[in-house]
């Protein structure tokens, strides 16, 4: 309901226009009455209305004395409607000039209020529209910062944008939120670019954090098919709270999990001092994502846990060496009696997995700095994501020396695909495919699986010859292909949204204005007749 104030110092016109008309059905409510314009200022410096309908002629202060003192010391934005008889027309017409909205000529017949009613509603409607696409477009803007502090590609600009939008205090992590089973939950037959179950996760992480929640974001894209939340976490939140960083994080899995009905965990990047290292705790947390896919039962995963404490444990640093030496030659046999050494090395110390721990996450960042170090155009993200993808959450079990086997022979067979240039005509293939398929929910997976090529070493390719990622590439696609139906076309914004693959329209709009700069509106207005 929109609030209205009346001023007048005539009590029978303001009982008059009390019961002229059924306000409520409107969509209006009587928030106060006043008899002249200093009881209207003072009650205006403490409350909030809509709409402000005052005579022009009043003792102590007039209705236009009132309108200049309001708009002179920006008290309201409330709508201004003046009452007003013909002899009153020079007040009135300076009254205009000073931003008031319209007037209503006494006697006030009720057709005349009503239709001066109907223009604040619409112009309030108007004014809503604006405020919800300028949020979107502070969204966006912020989501982009952020993807630039992400990836360690910044300027002073983003900087201090960050600075004036999030609350940082202290040292600060980026923490991934995702959902336990989402390997799993992906097949729901969502949209891959946002996912309901994303979605869901995403409201539920503001919801519990509501003084936060411009540090949650959803564009984390190291991952073609991730649906997880990443979080900028400072150490105030808890110590505001009186609780340890554990405790605090331990409360928000509990209360997140409440609202989604389904497990959690977060993977904690390396604790960093200010907002200019942000890049440093995003990687620390993608090598951890890979390493925390072999313990189901933690929530909670901290970069510092896996740094290497040698203490009393036992570190088979030359047995992984040599089978890392085995992967680069691409050499089964050594593979595997390499790994069988290790094994045996650490019998007896099945109970201890802190050492089992040690030694695998070893073994996993060695194969990550492997690919590097045999091809410098290895992204090292896709290369997270393809041991990510090949390894289910009971792989490496204690004991299981078969799967791990399994693993790195086919992980050096994925090393020599990765040194084999890819022929053009499986690129132009693909290309066309995504131009004919693009509102369809495809994934690399899908095209790798089509035309008998490795998922992630797709990936690489997209990523070389169009520098960006598949999810990027198609992301754009839709975009500018909606882009061009705006333009050519009379269809509905969300009509065109979902032509082009987006089930979401505020997620549409969102991607919209990140890539062409403007709401679809604004570039339909700004492009018709070009």
């Amino acid at each position: 309901m929109l609030k209205v104030m009346l001023v007048d110092d005539e009590p029978f016109t303001l009982q008059g226009l009390q019961v002229l008309i059924d306000w409520e059905s409107g969509g209006f409510e009587i928030a106060a009455v006043c008899s002249n314009g200093k009881e209207a200022l003072k009650y205006l410096r403490e409350n909030q209305v809509d709409l402000i309908i005052s005579d022009i002629r009043m003792p102590e202060m007039n209705g236009l004395e009132l309108l200049e003192t309001v708009k002179k010391e920006k008290i309201s934005d409330a709508a201004f409607v003046l009452l007003t008889g013909y002899d009153d027309f020079a007040y009135t017409q300076r009254a205009i000039r000073n931003g008031c909205l319209d007037y209503i000529l006494k006697p006030v017949i009720e057709d005349e209020l009503i239709a001066v009613l109907r223009k604040v509603s619409n112009l309030n409607r108007e004014s809503v529209i604006l405020k919800k696409n300028r949020e979107k477009m502070e969204d966006a803007y912020l989501a982009r910062v952020l993807r630039h502090l992400i990836r360690g590609k910044f300027n002073d600009e983003d900087i201090e944008y960050a600075n004036k939008n999030l609350q940082l205090s202290g040292n600060l992590r980026f923490i991934e939120i995702e959902l336990v089973n989402r390997s799993s939950e992906a097949d729901s037959g969502e949209s891959d670019d946002m996912s309901a179950m994303q979605r869901q996760l995403y409201n539920a992480c503001k919801d519990v954090l509501k003084e936060y929640t411009n540090h949650f974001t959803l564009d984390i894209s190291y991952d073609e098919d991730n649906n997880s939340v990443g979080f900028i976490y400072c150490e105030n939140m808890a110590s505001s709270n009186d609780m340890t960083e554990a405790e605090f994080l331990n409360a928000l899995i509990r209360k997140i999990e409440v609202l989604i009905i389904k497990p959690i965990r977060m993977l904690c990047g390396k604790s960093v001092s200010d907002i200019s290292s942000l890049s440093k705790s995003f990687d620390s947390c993608r090598g951890l994502r890979s390493i925390a896919r072999f313990h189901n039962t933690k929530k909670l995963y901290f970069f510092e846990e896996t740094e290497d404490k040698h203490g009393s444990i036992v570190l088979c640093k030359n047995t992984i060496d040599e089978i890392i030496g085995s992967i680069e030659k691409n050499d089964p046999v050594q593979i595997e009696s390499g790994i069988e050494k290790l094994y045996a090395e650490l019998k007896g110390k099945e109970g201890n997995n802190r050492a089992f721990d040690l030694n695998i996450n070893y073994f996993l960042f060695q194969l990550i700095h492997l690919a590097s170090d045999l091809d410098d155009t290895v992204n090292q993200e896709e290369i997270i994501q393809y041991i990510s993808e090949q390894t289910s959450g009971d792989a490496f079990i204690r004991g299981s020396h078969q799967h791990m086997t399994k693993f790195a022979t086919e992980y050096a067979l994925y090393l020599s695909e990765l040194r084999k240039s890819i022929s053009r005509g499986i690129l132009s293939v693909v290309e066309a495919d995504i131009k004919k398929n693009y509102a369809d929910n495809i994934s690399l997976k899908d095209l790798g699986d089509k035309y008998h090529i490795n998922s992630s070493y797709l990936g690489q390719v997209f990523k070389k010859n169009y520098g960006m990622s598949f999810k990027n590439y198609l992301t754009n696609y839709r975009i500018r292909e909606a882009a061009r139906q705006i333009i050519n076309t009379d269809k509905k914004i969300n009509r065109i949204a979902e032509d082009v693959g987006y089930k979401d329209s505020d997620y549409f709009i969102r991607k919209f204005i990140e890539i062409m700069g403007c709401t679809p509106s604004k570039y339909r207005k700004s492009n018709q007749g070009a």
